[in-house]
């Protein structure tokens, strides 16, 4: 577990981060077509308390398709750098983007410098090579850095492995209830933390998570639909149809998502949309969106959990969809899948052992990309476990976040 909070303390002042336990928020715009990117910086504002860990500041336990790092302005010392993911950079890859330019907002949560510091963005093609990046810098005591003092949406904390300080904390958030669907929304939530705690390694370290369950409350009952002409007004604008997928259920308003969970300790969000029409998605270190009134809720739930918690990829393929989505020349980052081209860093020992193997089609394509096990929950709903290498992926960040 985490050291004791006072020395945490010790530790981040001697890292240059504030004693005072304070989040900085930055807010971003992300534009462009397939082939440009822009970067804008959109707002910055600060609030009491840090949820985010306090070890390991410095580095990440894996690469992402983008990194943030806030450094030191005078020494350059990286003060503490997050991996993620972006729903941007996906649409990049979709043909829409070859034919219009588009925005995206992206919010990343930083612990407060004591002094002037640098923070820089950076995006990652599929080779790992840095393709667009901003930095600019922070001054703590910049007069036009939001003060907030939020008001806390309702709650009621479902697991309490310890406090926010020692423990990793996730936000299960309403999605399309209504104030008289929130009994509703607290039972399903209780469902989807029980389902993520029953999947192995959660269970084993389940005294390092916080659950609480945010009652986000909509005008409207359930969730947008635009293949089928309905628009609702909820909580935080999500709908169906993404990229014009059916089943693709995203909401692109982080900054109001993040505006509704502010006051309350998270670093996690796991949102439940209130419909039974099948869908969901997952974007690593940003949300889970899944549908909890669908009667695969509770294997969609912890599959989706394992894109945003851990950064695991679907294991699952097609035949004539995503053909490049991952390039033969370039290894994935993500750690249950790979090309072979260094499958060192994966599972090769695990292989050797005897306790995984190598089974080709997954990341969507059916050729060229292998999966571990022949099934596994990122790879099918009846699948009643992560396999192994996605086990032992999800016990190393959780060990990354907490030891």
């Amino acid at each position: 577990m985490r050291h004791l909070f006072s020395l945490l303390i010790a530790s981040l002042v001697a890292f240059g981060l504030s004693a005072q336990d304070r989040t900085l928020r930055v807010d971003y715009i992300f534009s462009g077509t397939d082939k440009s990117v822009e970067i804008s910086l959109d707002e910055m504002s600060c609030f009491d308390g840090w949820a985010g860990r306090r070890v390991n500041t410095d580095a990440v336990p894996v690469r992402g398709n983008g990194q943030i790092s806030l450094a030191d302005a005078q020494t350059g010392k990286v003060l503490y750098r997050q991996s993620f993911s972006t729903l941007f950079q996906e649409w990049q890859t979709t043909e829409e983007a070859t034919k219009v330019r588009k925005a995206f907002e992206n919010v990343f949560l930083l612990p407060m410098p004591q002094s002037k510091a640098v923070v820089r963005v950076e995006l990652y093609d599929f080779w790992g090579s840095i393709y667009a990046s901003l930095n600019h810098e922070v001054d703590p005591s910049d007069i036009l850095i939001r003060k907030v003092d939020p008001v806390p949406a309702p709650h009621r904390y479902l697991h309490q492995g310890g406090t926010s300080e020692d423990c990793i904390d996730v936000a299960i958030v309403a999605e399309g209830y209504t104030e008289e669907e929130m009994d509703k929304f607290y039972a399903q939530a209780q469902t989807a933390m029980d389902a993520i705690l029953s999947h192995a390694p959660f269970g084993e370290y389940k005294d390092r998570f916080n659950f609480v369950a945010v009652a986000l409350e909509s005008e409207d009952s359930g969730v947008s639909v635009p293949g089928e002409g309905e628009w609702k007004k909820t909580a935080l604008g999500s709908h169906f149809n993404t990229f014009y997928m059916d089943r693709y259920l995203t909401t692109l308003r982080l900054r109001q998502m993040h505006d509704k969970l502010c006051g309350i300790p998270y670093e996690h969000i796991v949102i439940l949309a209130n419909t039974d029409t099948y869908g969901g998605g997952g974007i690593f270190n940003s949300y889970t969106l899944t549908t909890a009134g669908h009667r695969s809720f509770k294997p969609v739930v912890v599959h989706e959990f394992g894109h945003s918690f851990a950064g695991l990829a679907d294991e699952y393929y097609y035949d004539d969809q995503y053909v490049e989505y991952y390039y033969p020349d370039s290894e994935p980052w993500e750690q249950n899948i790979t090309t072979m081209v260094d499958f060192e860093s994966k599972w090769k020992d695990m292989v050797e052992a005897g306790s995984a193997g190598v089974y080709e089609g997954a990341g969507y394509q059916s050729k060229g990309v292998f999966r571990p096990a022949e099934d596994c929950r990122m790879h099918t709903n009846v699948a009643e476990t992560f396999c192994p290498v996605c086990q032992r992926a999800i016990a190393r960040i959780i060990e990354f976040y907490t030891e």
